[in-house]
């Protein structure tokens, strides 16, 4: 039965450390899961946030500073693969070839959001400016899930007719009945339940991976758990989860 590997919000951005990147890339190619799926907000867009205009830590931003860096984190995820792929063809066996799924999330919409604010901006700015499918991703846009093999996955999930996310694990399944993983939140959380012909149902908040603080969180927020996940035996919606920490990843790849 198939794996799949969830990528929680990376938020990259210039000035962050990024070599953990490189270290999912490499555990990548090791487990070679057959879906990757990332979650939203592997770029974080600072530049166009409405909510630190007129802030002293506004000054410096810059669009394609933003850009560069989504490309650089983007390069350092899939090189390890590349790289693979490249040794395998060069022996001639099978390359690795996941399906890579990318749901995208508000940092990403922030593009979609300036250029709506603005009409000038259409055909300057672009989500396409991001690349992800020339680096073989499948862009699903934001707040549209995907279901693969039983399992809805979406940047996060809505509750409600104002559409405000789901806040606990438990509601999502509660509400959505059936599995689904999001991100959008800092903090993993996880509920279970079972349908009514006995497939057990998971809800899961994924997290994040970004190795930096957060400047609009305090001391305590900053203190939340950080890794992938990868979701074992998926069928029908149901499968065995494994978290895969920041930790475990510095120090089997730094």
């Amino acid at each position: 039965m198939p794996k799949h590997l969830i990528i929680p919000d990376t938020q990259v951005k210039d000035g962050v450390p990024l070599e953990h990147l490189s270290w999912a890339g490499e555990y990548i190619v090791y487990k070679k899961p057959d879906v990757i799926v990332m979650i939203g907000d592997f770029a974080d867009m600072p530049s166009l946030s409405s909510y630190d205009v007129g802030r002293k830590s506004f000054e410096g931003r810059r669009y394609t500073s933003d850009i560069k860096a989504s490309l650089l984190g983007m390069q350092m995820l899939l090189d390890p693969l590349f790289d693979h792929n490249r040794r395998q063809a060069k022996l001639k066996k099978p390359q690795y070839k996941p399906r890579m799924i990318m749901t995208l999330g508000n940092h990403e919409n922030r593009i979609n959001r300036a250029v709506d604010a603005d009409a000038k901006l259409e055909g300057v700015l672009s989500p396409d400016d991001l690349q992800y499918e020339y680096f073989g991703w499948e862009v699903f846009p934001y707040l549209e899930p995907v279901v693969v093999d039983g399992v809805a996955y979406c940047h996060f999930f809505t509750s409600g007719v104002m559409g405000r996310p789901v806040t606990t694990a438990q509601a999502l399944i509660n509400k959505k009945h059936m599995s689904c993983v999001m991100g959008h939140v800092q903090g993993r959380q996880i509920a279970y339940g079972t349908r009514a012909d006995g497939k057990q149902i998971t809800g899961l908040f994924a997290g994040g991976f970004y190795q930096h603080d957060e400047a609009y969180l305090n001391h305590q927020g900053n203190q939340h758990w950080r890794g992938l996940w990868m979701l074992h035996e998926v069928s029908d919606g149901s499968f065995d989860e494994m978290p895969i920490s920041l930790e475990y990843l510095r120090k089997k790849y730094a």
